[in-house]
């Protein structure tokens, strides 16, 4: 009983308050991860999933390279698959998004800033934004109604963001670029589909 009267307990209203103070800071914690996040991605709705520092070159385009192109690529490994290979160091390769199959969602792997190596031609990587889709070229099962949209839509921000024509001159498929030996997106893949989307956002 002396103890007791020595060393109270605290009342209810005291651990209320401790718990709401204690709350407080990872209230704030969560909420400053969550402005970093959002400022982490250059295309609103875009999940950040960042590729390994060792897949892309630091730069600060547009003042260092200009940005006047967009690269289609199709993955030819599942969504899930292409992410670990942009986080996986040994793999010296990485685009700037990704979008998935099914429902068009679009994860950011390397801000615009940087440069992507996607394209297989140091010249092209530096003055264009890669996008991986998710499929085979060989399965247009893959190239939903989802993922043409969402993916027409992002191409049509940064050729709004960095004035690049919407045209087929500079949106190009990964095949195009002079010394890759890619075939994607494939003859699969819709293009006067994609560039009419592109021009109707």
């Amino acid at each position: 009983m002396d103890r007791e009267r020595r060393f109270p307990f605290p009342s209810r209203r005291r651990l209320l308050q401790g718990a709401v103070a204690a709350a407080v800071p990872t209230a704030l914690l969560s909420s400053h991860r969550a402005i970093a996040a959002a400022r982490a991605v250059d295309y609103p709705g875009a999940e950040w999933v960042p590729a390994s520092t060792s897949n892309y070159t630091a730069a600060s385009r547009p003042s260092t390279y200009a940005i006047d192109r967009v690269i289609i690529h199709v993955t030819q490994e599942t969504y899930a698959d292409t992410l670990a290979i942009f986080k996986n160091p040994a793999k010296q390769v990485s685009a700037h998004y990704v979008v998935r199959s099914k429902d068009g969602h679009i994860a950011q792997c390397v801000r615009e800033r940087n440069v992507g190596w996607h394209a297989g031609n140091w010249s092209y990587n530096t003055r264009s934004i890669g996008i991986e889709h998710e499929g085979w070229v060989d399965k247009p099962e893959y190239f939903t109604n989802a993922m043409y949209e969402e993916s027409a839509a992002l191409t049509a921000a940064i050729c709004t963001k960095y004035d690049i024509p919407r045209d087929r001159e500079h949106i190009l498929g990964h095949h195009q670029v002079p010394g890759s030996d890619h075939t994607d997106p494939g003859p699969n893949w819709d293009w006067s589909r994609y560039i009419r989307l592109v021009n109707s956002v």
